[in-house]
């Protein structure tokens, strides 16, 4: 359904944003884009639903180029941005019949696909009320309905829950869940919650700085690091505490990060007692020892050396979580 093949976009002033990326999504899959913000995935959609122009390579959207056959393209997408794009003065119910004029859908399956989509996210009971007594779960909710008002083959879902509670986050991966399976369309996506993207995704790209770095299902991804579980020590001295862990477990995989050593090992909590052992022996003084499963933020950690820090949002984040939080409590 998506194809890409070395697609690049260079801005005005020579900025890289996307270098040279190579996916494919097929047919009734969720695919999605994990990482920071600036990494090249707002972009990357763009390019895809042919608001930005590439700069090399090239792409395939439901078999059509995207430079060559822009309007093909855009009739077979959905797409749902980060911004919100809903008219608040309007229902819920004429927001979607705007969309499905602009797209020439004739008056009686207009009528019947509005049931159908606000059924689908569960908004019927509130489709006439005007969007701006709407929460921001429900505006989502909505955004997600519009999105598929034209029956689109895939759609683009730009970090989807932005912005939004933790619990309304959680409701909103259900109805992106069913959204596939009732309407059998493919799904793109973009994030940096780590947990989004194992919840949803039947295949992950982990992408920074423009690059691809790993792509596959995350389970495979997570069983790729090696060893049956994680143990994370923490320490003022993370070198020399790497060392230790070195001459211990030679054959482990460890990555170092802010302040920490991880370590990727069998049966992580029986080692416990020999890393604190061995680190006192050292001389390297320990601050805490964790053991779980691994998980896709080890993943990153191990292809980037960095954690994603979700709580860090951008200037441009943090004003739209606050206008969010303004429209919620109108």
């Amino acid at each position: 359904m998506v194809e890409a093949e070395g697609l690049t976009k260079v801005y005005e002033g020579g900025v890289l944003a996307v270098d040279g990326v190579s996916f494919s999504v097929a047919e009734g899959e969720i695919f999605g884009f994990l990482g920071p913000n600036g990494a090249g995935k707002t972009t990357t959609i763009k390019m895809l639903v042919t608001l930005l122009r590439p700069t090399g390579g090239s792409a395939r959207v439901c078999g059509h180029d995207v430079v060559g056959s822009p309007n093909l393209v855009r009739r077979c997408v959905g797409i749902v941005f980060q911004d919100p794009a809903l008219d608040r003065e309007l229902t819920g119910r004429e927001n979607l019949d705007y969309h499905a004029r602009m797209y020439g859908l004739p008056r009686e399956i207009r009528e019947r696909r509005i049931g159908e989509v606000l059924d689908l996210v569960g908004l019927r009971e509130r489709a006439d009320w005007p969007v701006k007594r709407y929460s921001g779960g429900m505006m989502r909710r909505l955004e997600l309905a519009r999105g598929l008002m034209h029956y689109p083959r895939v759609l683009f879902l730009d970090e989807p829950t932005l912005g939004l509670d933790a619990q309304t986050r959680r409701a909103i991966w259900d109805y992106i869940l069913t959204l596939k399976r009732e309407e059998g369309v493919s799904i793109f996506l973009t994030t940096h919650y780590m947990e989004e993207a194992d919840r949803l995704c039947d295949r992950v790209a982990i992408i920074d700085r423009g690059r691809i770095l790993v792509s596959g299902a995350p389970g495979d991804l997570k069983s790729g690091l090696g060893g049956g579980g994680v143990l994370i020590a923490r320490t003022p001295d993370p070198d020399g505490l790497a060392a230790v862990v070195g001459d211990l477990w030679g054959g482990a995989r460890v990555t170092l990060g802010e302040g920490e050593v991880v370590a990727y090992v069998d049966d992580p909590g029986r080692r416990v007692p020999d890393l604190v052992r061995a680190a006192d022996s050292a001389g390297v003084p320990l601050d805490s020892v964790e053991i779980r499963r691994p998980s896709l933020e080890d993943v990153y950690l191990r292809y980037t050396g960095r954690r994603i820090r979700e709580e860090e949002a951008s200037p441009a984040e943090v004003m739209r979580a606050r206008m969010r939080a303004r429209m919620r409590g109108r």
